[in-house]
């Protein structure tokens, strides 16, 4: 990217947190559609009578999609510009969800929230958030990165409650029905107010010393994320982070938001009652994310990482015994404790990402980002089959704390980024190869 010191015509403010709130406001939508596989369990099981690992087959593939897209999403960013992927993952959503109202077997579910849904909330997940915040500011990403990854999980908190509230008094189709308008309502105001770089309203990045100029457009965007892969695939950090990702994402959205609704209700609390627990997570999330995001720019990442899924494995492991019918003070605290743990890993892996794979670190996050979709479908779905087998969640709980003390070690044994060991980016090596030849 190239930088010069021309003078941008001043504006009062600064563009770039008008961006981040409308991308926000896209993230939020996009994290209500995450969390209704766990809501829409029992009236789809009610309905079809389908099995519990049936339903969670749909959920899973739409994790794993999610995951998958996000590398190829940030790339396409590159290629065609923000806005018009948004726009693009909007309609996927909206179109997903509608056709699920009309779906009459479990395939149709897996092909409708499945594959559709994955694909659009996948390009409106982490990757946007990162690429938002690598292009717009240039001073307070870490801060900035938190706010949008807690985006999603503020979604859950506005959406969920109300949600489950139409399924119990109405169906489970208006519930989606009112997400589908929502995302319509979001694609309006991306149209008419997201701008996909700071040059196009001729302001520098928040910060910035210089004016950056909008780059090209980089073609060719599947073959620059697998490049990029392959680069990043023979370093051990990307390994490392992607294993401790997988966990996290196993022991977030695979288990809690999937099955946390329906382990409750195993033990006599109402759906709706445990909704409302999961949207309180949610709030202390917000918090806890933003914080991770200040501490993130203060202190060392590693160590950061490997506190929260300490205390994370711990939690999970004191579920089984604090679990009952009625909301407890112990189950007060869980709640707490694990909303602000929930998303505290994103802001410090991504600034490893961005120390290791500078320029392309927000493809390489994309590509973690998959790891953690891969982790979070297979909880997802053996979370579903251990139900169906074990007639409880307590074992999965268990599995899963002893798998966060393992990423807390791993989180740990990432190298430190120095000059020897920072891994140049796959631009700045075609352009010193290009250099060379030249010479």
């Amino acid at each position: 990217m190239r930088h010069t010191t021309a003078n941008p015509r001043s504006r009062p403010g600064h563009r770039a947190w008008w961006v981040a709130a409308v991308t926000g406001t896209t993230i939020v939508v996009a994290g209500a559609f995450s969390t209704m596989p766990g809501v829409l369990q029992g009236p789809l099981q009610r309905d079809f009578h389908w099995s519990r690992g049936s339903i969670g087959l749909a959920a899973s593939v739409n994790m794993v999609l999610y995951g998958l897209t996000a590398p190829f999403a940030a790339a396409l960013m590159d290629r065609f510009g923000v806005r018009r992927i948004v726009l693009a993952a909007l309609g996927a959503v909206a179109g997903g969800a509608l056709l699920t109202t009309v779906m009459d077997a479990a395939w149709q579910f897996t092909l409708f929230w499945g594959v559709l849904v994955g694909l659009g909330t996948g390009c409106l997940a982490m990757t946007l958030a990162t690429t938002v915040a690598n292009r717009w500011f240039t001073e307070r990403r870490g801060l900035v990165t938190g706010i949008l990854a807690s985006a999603g999980v503020l979604g859950q908190m506005v959406f969920l409650p109300a949600l489950s509230w139409t399924i119990d008094h109405y169906d489970w189709r208006p519930a989606l029905v009112t997400l589908v308008l929502a995302a319509l309502a979001t694609a309006l105001l991306v149209r008419l107010a997201l701008a996909d770089h700071p040059a196009d309203t001729g302001q520098r990045p928040y910060r910035s010393p210089v004016f950056v100029p909008k780059p090209p457009p980089v073609p060719g965007a599947a073959r620059r994320a697998l490049a990029i892969l392959r680069a990043a695939a023979r370093t051990a950090p990307f390994w490392l982070l992607a294993a401790a990702f997988a966990v996290c994402g196993a022991s977030t959205n695979g288990i809690m938001w999937t099955h946390f609704a329906p382990a409750a209700h195993d033990h006599g609390m109402p759906v709706t009652t445990a909704s409302t627990l999961l949207a309180l997570i949610g709030v202390f999330n917000v918090a806890g994310t933003v914080a991770a995001g200040w501490l993130t720019d203060r202190v060392d990442a590693r160590r950061l990482l490997a506190v929260v899924f300490t205390l994370r494995g711990l939690l999970l492991v004191a579920l089984p015994l604090i679990m009952s019918a009625t909301v407890t003070p112990p189950m007060l605290a869980f709640v707490v404790l694990f909303g602000l743990l929930d998303l505290a890993t994103v802001p410090p892996v991504f600034a490893l990402c961005r120390r290791f794979y500078g320029d392309d670190s927000a493809i390489v996050f994309g590509w973690t980002s998959a790891a953690h979709q891969v982790g979070a479908a297979l909880a997802a779905f053996l979370g579903g089959v251990a139900r169906d087998t074990f007639a409880g969640y307590d074992p999965v709980w268990v599995v899963l704390g002893a798998a966060c003390a393992a990423a807390a070690l791993l989180a740990l044994t990432v190298r430190r980024a120095g000059p020897r060991t920072a891994v140049v980016s796959l631009s700045s090596r075609k352009a010193l190869a290009t250099r060379g030849r030249r010479c």
